[in-house]
């Protein structure tokens, strides 16, 4: 693939490791960012945590979910020194080839509004605002 880098899917195993990840190179952390929780869609969707290697070190994530009608994706992160080098074009090109295996016909992505940085990295994969609809969120918590 793309930017030197192998992408596959992320094990149970491999939770700790991902967390710690989000903690240096993700736009802070959600409700749900913890062992149980990525555990969780780990078991529930085995194949919807992907991860970005280069030479054996993690250098990005996307997790592209599908839940049977609508493609998701959450948490695309890409390490400090590897930005701007292709790897998170080639973790959504890899989400994109999951979802269309999947069925999927439309993907929409969960990108904070003060991330302007990431704005211009989903505009450049084709991502953009759609302003019909706002978000509403309760944590279940």
């Amino acid at each position: 693939m793309g930017a030197d880098v192998t992408i596959r899917a992320a094990g149970v195993d491999e939770v700790a490791a991902v967390l710690a990840f989000w903690e240096r190179a993700a736009e802070g952390v959600s409700i749900s960012d913890d062992p149980a929780g990525v555990t969780r869609l780990v078991e529930r969707d085995p194949g919807a945590l992907l991860v970005a290697e280069r030479d054996g070190v993690l250098v990005g994530t996307v997790i592209a979910g599908f839940d049977g009608w609508r493609c998701h994706l959450y948490r695309l992160a890409v390490a400090p020194e590897a930005r701007r080098q292709g790897v998170g074009t080639a973790l959504l090109a890899a989400a994109e080839e999951r979802f269309a295996a999947l069925g999927g016909r439309r993907a929409d992505a969960m990108v904070l509004r003060r991330n302007v940085t990431a704005h211009r990295a989903w505009e450049a994969g084709g991502y953009g605002p759609q302003e019909a609809w706002v978000r509403w969120v309760k944590p279940l918590r």
